[in-house]
């Protein structure tokens, strides 16, 4: 992580975005996150849609976004993610906040604000694929996922590359729905993607684990009818 000094203005800002997130709780929405099993070291309750429209008050700046995520309130990471600077993102750094993520809330925001438009997000999403935690492997699925969604300039040939990651991510039932979403986004890429998914997914019925035979059924059965 890059090393930067404070300075009265951005630390100005910083305090001004902590007062207007305390603004914006909501205790029920707390509640119903703790029911859901989504668990911060703090957590004021504000809407995603709240968060995105005060991060709209503010120019993007890679200090701010670092001083917000180093807060680790639930309403400040998604915020850094909000207001950091795409083009300053560094490897080290995505590798850093991947690896401290606890939620899928948290890990989902950074890919489709500020990872899918890293100059590193097609190597890190390989890198994350293969990761040896849960969530960073989620992280992993998403911005597969989301890249296909949003990257237009890419050629269909850099999202072959993703299935002999994909492969073994299939076993795992807790991956089970980011992966069916992840497969889908791709199918709809292209007719030339949706091939390549399907004869995946053919391979993917194979496997001896039930699990992944059931989930490649659905899928192809659901891509047939795009």
């Amino acid at each position: 992580m890059d090393i930067l000094l404070d300075d009265p203005a951005t630390e100005k800002i910083f305090q001004e975005i902590l007062g207007k997130i305390k603004f914006r709780k909501n205790g029920e929405t707390v509640a119903q996150m703790k029911a859901l099993g989504l668990n911060y070291k703090m957590n004021w309750g504000a809407s995603v849609i709240s968060l995105r429209d005060l991060s709209k008050q503010y120019e993007q700046n890679h200090l701010l976004a670092l001083k917000l995520w180093n807060k680790q309130w639930r309403e400040t990471m998604i915020m850094a993610t909000l207001l950091e600077e795409p083009e300053k993102l560094t490897e080290e750094q995505m590798d850093y906040w991947t690896k401290s993520f606890e939620t899928a809330e948290v890990a989902e925001q950074a890919v489709a604000n500020l990872f899918v438009h890293s100059k590193f997000a097609f190597v890190k999403a390989l890198e994350y694929c293969c990761g040896k935690k849960h969530m960073v492997r989620h992280t992993g699925l998403h911005l597969v996922g989301r890249l296909a969604m949003v990257d237009k300039k890419a050629i269909d040939e850099m999202f072959e590359s993703f299935f002999n990651v994909l492969f073994p991510l299939a076993k795992d039932p807790a991956l089970g729905q980011i992966f069916y979403r992840t497969l889908i986004l791709m199918a709809n890429r292209s007719e030339t993607l949706r091939e390549s998914c399907k004869n995946f997914l053919e391979l993917v019925q194979e496997m001896e684990e039930e699990h992944p035979k059931k989930l490649a059924a659905l899928l192809l059965e659901d891509i047939a009818a795009m």
